[in-house]
């Protein structure tokens, strides 16, 4: 059964208490450093360490036409300027609606989006999208105000113009007849509709999430003669309401600053409408708030503030140039681009139109965003490793299939594989459309055969990664350098000829890390052929010493916790280990469970990270997903971490055991334990959690590094027997 809200708004408060409960998994079990799985095409023989250095992308999402007509009006113009200005690869992310743009910027396929104010705030509310940049219209302004217009002899004038505070002209509109310029217009219908409601002049009447209920607010605080006009009708736009209060037909024009002006006091007064009364007898009252012009927008989880610094500044600097002024021209519509952020250019504009009702479902609706969109496929086929058979019941990943289904609306398969290169393929080739992959894989498959990624599991901390680092001793040189505050002092140079302590041959932190570091700045040159993974033995006893220990499995000094001993006991000169392996081990809150050979905390010290290692992203293929079903997919993996499992719940008497679903207060007494959400990720995924992740987000950092290891690719070609055609 489902048990209502109204009850279960207690659970809530309780429950939370849970929230941290699941994942916590002990890291002191966690004794092995994880063999990488990097690699690359088979295809390329070339030395990954003479690579040519591939510019940063940065994606424009654009509605681009097939054939441009005028071809000054192709935005590929735009883009090439960047990309010049910027030295980066600057591309357009092609899309068809300002939806697509906002999901987009949402799930990281574009990096920046021109927007017009209503998808701009539905992307500020709703995906915490911001501000960079704005257009400037025809005057240099980058909004306009939006106006109620009266006629000078109006009650509504005299309150404004008596200097009395206590006269209020917003007041007075009720029972008016009020001219519109049409149905969910800007400064015509919702910017004063929102400010009315808001301020509690007008009262909503209706259904609160049904924008219809706003034509019959209007007609309500105004009167039945409300004029709302259809595009062609007399009345219709900001010529059509200001000839609806100068006929007579209205008391009130809702219009925005300029349209007095605009139709009835141009210098050529031949220009001027013939309904137009003198100047002097139209008044404004205060303005509702501010319309803003096109802004640019993006989202600060994908674009750091100092790449938002730089294509703010080109964008700006485009009219202080002759090809950058006739590409705003002729691409942008505008004279310009000026600087500013979010609240400055949309804080006015969301004030109003957050009081409208129904207005993000119809916004939803307009741009062709839904949360819970359905896929436009019948079966999504997850590639996954199937065991024939599970000891546990509770880890068959059939359960995470059935639970996606029942989400989805359509159809969830498992596509079996029996390794990491057969899922890659599996994706690569469309026989499958996501796979859980491990780093490495994941960094191949984004690499060489255009994979991306959706999502990514957290680990036990909440993480999507753990830092490598070279743990030192408190008294070793390298303590020093690192802590003199001396920027001529560096800690990884005094490393050579020392003694390494490495958790395995091919392990993440403890060795392609920390050596993809050294060797990718400079400190330890490859010794040996560059397509030979074996160079890097060679490498990192040359760099370090012949007594470099690169332990079996098995042995006393194999693993994180092997490391960190060879570098306790005095073996060796630093132990390469991940940032929480010191704490593993050696700062336990039970001091029994400390190993015996650790020395005291303050001992030990870790040197700057070497870079960020990935937890399990889960990948899919750009060419063969369409936007509308990865989406759909990531909603409902991301839905998981709504659900938590409670067990004999005593609340106000009643006691409760289900799935409870945190996101509508519900709790669902009928389904088996295993078939909620917490209870698939930490039995089938092994995760406490999975968040929205992109592929540089998540990979970038280890990309950096990994490429830099000698024999990497043809490792990896044996390792994957992935097909090159």
């Amino acid at each position: 059964m489902k048990i209502e809200k109204s009850i279960l708004m207690i659970i809530l408060i309780v429950c939370s208490v849970f929230a941290g409960c699941t994942g916590t998994t002990d890291e002191t079990t966690d004794t092995t450093d994880t063999t990488v799985t990097d690699g690359s095409d088979t295809t390329d023989t070339t030395n990954t360490t003479d690579t040519v250095t591939e510019l940063p992308q940065l994606k424009i999402a654009y509605s681009v036409q097939d054939d441009y007509e005028n071809i000054d009006e192709n935005p590929q113009r735009l883009a090439d300027y960047l990309g010049t200005k910027l030295n980066m690869d600057v591309s357009l992310y092609p899309i068809d609606s300002d939806g697509a743009a906002l999901e987009a910027l949402r799930f990281g396929n574009a990096h920046l989006a021109f927007l017009d104010g209503g998808s701009a705030w539905v992307g500020w509310q709703q995906y915490d999208l911001e501000v960079m940049a704005a257009d400037e219209k025809s005057d240099g302004r980058t909004h306009y105000s939006a106006h109620a217009w009266v006629k000078a002899d109006s009650e509504m004038a005299a309150a404004h113009l008596d200097d009395d505070p206590i006269t209020d002209p917003f007041s007075l509109l009720e029972g008016k007849t009020s001219c519109h310029t049409g149905w969910l217009k800007s400064a015509g219908m919702l910017m004063p509709m929102g400010y009315l409601i808001g301020h509690g002049y007008a009262n909503v009447v209706g259904d609160a999430n049904d924008i219809e209920t706003l034509r019959n607010t209007v007609l309500n605080y105004f009167n039945d003669d409300a004029s709302i006009p259809e595009s062609g009708t007399p009345y219709y736009g900001y010529g059509g309401a200001l000839k609806c209060l100068s006929d007579g037909t209205g008391d009130v024009a809702f219009a925005k600053d300029s349209t007095v002006t605009s139709y009835c006091d141009n210098e050529d007064s031949t220009e001027n409408e013939d309904w137009c009364l003198a100047i002097d007898q139209y008044v404004a009252l205060p303005e509702f708030g501010k319309s803003p012009s096109h802004p640019v927008m993006y989202n600060p989880q994908f674009m750091d503030e100092e790449l938002v610094n730089k294509v703010t500044t080109a964008l700006v600097e485009m009219k202080n140039e002759a090809d950058g002024e006739a590409i705003l021209s002729d691409v942008l519509s505008t004279t310009a681009i000026v600087e500013t952020d979010t609240e400055t250019h949309l804080g006015s504009y969301s004030a109003v139109l957050s009081s409208i009702p129904g207005i993000s479902a119809y916004y939803n609706d307009k741009y062709t965003i839904n949360d819970l969109m359905t896929p436009t496929i019948d079966n999504v086929r997850i590639a996954y490793e199937v065991k024939d058979d599970y000891e546990n019941p509770d880890e068959n990943p059939q359960i995470l299939a059935d639970y996606l289904a029942e989400k989805l609306g359509v159809d969830v398969t498992l596509y079996p594989v029996t390794s990491e290169g057969a899922m890659i393929e599996a994706l690569r080739f469309g026989n499958a459309d996501i796979g859980f992959m491990d780093g490495g894989a994941a960094w191949i498959g984004w690499k060489y055969y255009g994979l991306a990624t959706m999502a990514a599991d957290q680990k036990s901390d909440g993480r999507t990664h753990y830092e490598a680092h070279a743990w030192v001793k408190a008294d070793s040189e390298m303590a020093a350098a690192h802590l003199d505050d001396d920027p001529t002092t560096d800690p990884f140079a005094l490393l050579e000829g020392k003694t390494s302590c490495h958790t395995g041959w091919l392990k993440s932190a403890g060795m392609l890390l920390p050596m993809g570091y050294l060797i990718g700045n400079g400190y330890a040159p490859v010794i040996g052929d560059a397509n030979d993974i074996e160079s890097l033995r060679n490498t990192i006893l040359n760099y370090f010493s012949d007594d470099a220990s690169i332990p079996e499995s098995g042995t006393p000094y194999y693993g994180y916790g092997g490391a960190l001993k060879c570098l306790s006991d005095g073996t060796g000169d630093v132990a390469f280990a991940k940032d929480s392996t010191v704490a593993s081990y050696c700062d336990n809150e039970d001091s029994t469970e400390n190993e015996d050979w650790c020395l005291e905390m303050d001992q030990y010290i870790p040197l700057p990270a070497f870079g960020k290692a990935p937890s399990h992203p889960v990948m899919y293929n750009p060419e063969t997903l369409d936007l509308q079903t990865r989406t759909a997919i990531l909603n409902a993996l991301l839905s998981m971490n709504n659900e938590m499992y409670v067990e004999n719940y005593t609340v106000m008497g009643n006691s409760y055991t289900g799935c409870y679903d945190i996101s509508v207060h519900e709790v669902d007494s009928e389904s088996p334990k295993n078939t909620c959400g917490d209870e698939i990720l930490l039995n089938v995924l092994n995760t406490p959690g999975i968040v929205l992740a992109t592929s540089q987000q998540h990979l970038g950092s280890y990309s950096d590094l990994i490429s830099n290891i000698p024999g990497i690719s043809t490792y990896f070609e044996n390792k994957y027997e992935i097909i090159s055609s």
